[in-house]
């Protein structure tokens, strides 16, 4: 029974360490973090039930593994969503915010947009959907880190 328990745990801990990185959608906490864990915050514009380039972003690249595992050592990850359809709608808190933020990271509107930042909200650089591997994404965001 012992042994039985044991494997269902490290099998829990193995697919939960393969799960997507976790998206915040509260900016001031993640500038927050960012600041204490001495990261970069990656806000995420996205509009997550009509976008189809923001859909192949998050499956393609974003929900990678490779990126998964990049971001978690470097990055405060904040997903600023703008759904079209009203049962997937924030709460008004949260898309007070999000306007706040596209005003000041994304006035062009554009989507997906991901917009690197450092912990005081200066913009180092940002690129939207590429048909490009999770690699050649990493490596831009990388170049972004030391400006």
């Amino acid at each position: 029974m012992r042994n039985k328990v044991l494997v269902v745990a490290i099998i829990l801990l193995v697919c939960s360490s393969l799960t997507a990185q976790d998206w915040t959608n509260k900016f001031k906490e993640a500038q927050r973090v960012a600041q204490q864990e001495d990261k970069k915050v990656l806000l995420l514009f996205a509009g997550s039930d009509w976008c189809a380039p923001c859909m192949k972003l998050e499956r393609f690249v974003l929900d990678t593994e490779t990126f998964v595992t990049y971001a978690s050592k470097n990055y405060v990850l904040v997903k600023a969503d703008f759904p079209r359809k009203k049962k997937n709608q924030p709460p008004a808190y949260i898309s007070e915010q999000n306007a706040a933020l596209a005003e000041k990271y994304n006035p062009n509107g554009y989507f997906p947009l991901l917009v690197m930042l450092t912990s005081e909200g200066v913009k180092l650089g940002e690129i939207g959907y590429k048909k490009i591997a999770t690699d050649a994404y990493i490596n831009i965001l990388k170049s972004w880190e030391t400006r």
